[in-house]
């Protein structure tokens, strides 16, 4: 029977991914992505492809259709099972860069998706929606489906053990360490427990075993709510540091031996240091939504800093095409890629937690507070949403813009506008979904930063007064 073409879920296909609700991807919809991957893939004349997921109790029934689908087209798939995102960018770069991962990263438990690579690269806005086309395509055509069939997670031992080898030959401490690790019942949890131990370590793991009910919340660690049982096991084991990874293992968020959150762009500040020290006059990258913290730092340690737009596929993307000048880069959201000679130049949470572990136990600090104690802290909000009431979001962009010359700051429309001061900035920008605003301000202090959010404010006050209002009361 032929489909209803409006029953197709185009809004699942994303900037930087696929990602949505369970009862929209249906195994007719995920087909139909897989059939539109092997047209995309067979374009570039790929043959081989390799496949992963998440601990989603949903991912395994994905990647069988994915893995059917692939091979009734000719293409070779290597299954690794149940892995990290960053266990699986490391295999596809051993086999032309191709691989696609089942996951919805950090999102809940209602949501799943896929992330791809072709050719070492992400896949681009443009290929996610050359992907989307070709897929509704193919929903349209289809006479049968077959449904889904619950399948078991399976954990492939080789793979997991040829990933930490390399791991292992990376890393050096000088000296071993008492480590918290949070997993957040995600997919990743599992390799950094083995390599820290292998690395001598004391570890102490909390939900560390891949569980894709995420019994407490959703597996994202940038939400502090989410790390408040990190932060007190590392206090309450006097550990000398703490992480936690997000669903998909490509996101980190650390903690010192306090447990004090470090705040991504500090830490971003961090792991610029450690590689401008080895290699300086290069440059490190960085997305809109980071303090101009970050460009003042790099300049410090001389480097180059260069500001991106917000996404990890367009840092991934930048560096790789920046023949080595580009050594580093991250993102508000806790991406970090490596591109130093060591670092593989994707984004893994674990490996940029091992990096810094390195770092201080190579160090002569104590504690790895102290690590930290050169990079200013800031007073910030983190990314709030707001409504937009009906309004286009571009269309209130280009009135904040036009109005922005009332006040004294640098523009930047990377992504949104963004608003640097002497001390401080602030953006906003249209969501992925377009169905929000997104705003975030940083300042050196807690008055100047109620005193930049209400910049923002005035410019919308006189035409949008209720996002004005939603601004000034954001938390």
């Amino acid at each position: 029977m032929q489909l209803n073409k409006n029953d197709f879920p185009a809004h699942i296909f994303r900037a930087y991914d696929i990602r949505g609700k369970l009862n929209v991807l249906t195994p007719a919809v995920v087909e139909a992505i897989a059939e539109a991957l092997s047209q995309q893939y067979l374009q570039h004349r790929v043959m081989t492809v390799v496949l992963g997921y998440d601990a989603r109790l949903t991912s395994p029934s994905y990647a069988e259709i994915l893995q059917q689908t692939f091979k009734k087209n000719g293409l070779n798939v290597i299954e690794l099972g149940c892995c990290s995102t960053p266990c699986l960018y490391f295999f596809a770069m051993q086999h032309g860069g191709n691989g696609v991962m089942v996951t919805a990263s950090h999102n809940p438990k209602s949501d799943n998706g896929v992330k791809w690579m072709c050719q070492g690269d992400p896949s681009s806005p443009e290929q996610i929606q050359q992907v989307a086309l070709l897929a509704q395509q193919h929903y349209q055509q289809q006479q049968c489906v077959t449904p889904f069939v619950d399948q078991p997670h399976q954990f492939i031992e080789s793979y997991k053990t040829e990933y930490l080898q390399y791991l292992q030959r990376d890393i050096h401490l000088a000296r071993p360490l008492k480590v918290v690790v949070d997993g957040l019942y995600g997919s990743a949890g599992q390799y950094a427990v083995a390599i820290l131990q292998r690395l001598g370590c004391q570890v102490i793991a909390l939900r560390c075993e891949a569980n894709g009910e995420f019994p407490e919340h959703a597996p994202d660690p940038s939400t502090a709510q989410h790390l408040l049982k990190l932060c007190q096991t590392v206090r309450e084991q006097q550990a000398d540091v703490g992480f936690a990874l997000d669903g998909d293992g490509d996101r980190v968020v650390m903690v010192d031996e306090t447990g004090e959150i470090l705040r991504a762009d500090r830490l971003l500040c961090l792991f610029a240091k450690m590689c401008l020290e080895q290699q300086p006059q290069c440059e490190v990258v960085f997305d809109v939504k980071c303090s101009n913290l970050v460009t003042q730092q790099i300049k410090q340690y001389a480097g180059i800093p260069h500001m991106l737009r917000t996404g990890s596929t367009f840092l991934r993307q930048y560096i790789a095409h920046s023949k080595g000048q580009a050594i580093f880069g991250g993102e508000y959201a806790g991406h970090y890629v490596f591109n130093d000679g060591r670092g593989k130049g994707y984004d893994d949470g674990l490996y940029a937690a091992l990096r810094a572990i390195e770092y201080f136990s190579q160090s002569s600090e104590a504690h790895f507070s102290g690590l930290m104690r050169q990079i200013p802290e800031r007073y910030a909000t983190e990314d709030t949403y707001i409504r937009t009431y009906q309004h286009h979001p571009a269309q209130i962009l280009q009135d904040i813009e036009q109005q922005s010359h009332k006040i004294t700051a640098q523009l930047t429309k990377i992504d949104g506008v963004r608003l640097d001061f002497d001390d401080g900035f602030g953006i906003i920008r249209a969501s992925n979904t377009g169905e929000y605003l997104t705003v975030r301000f940083d300042a050196s202090s807690a008055s100047r930063l109620n005193e930049i959010r209400q910049n923002f404010a005035y410019l919308l006050s006189e035409k949008y007064p209720e996002i004005a209002h939603d601004i000034c009361n954001a938390q």
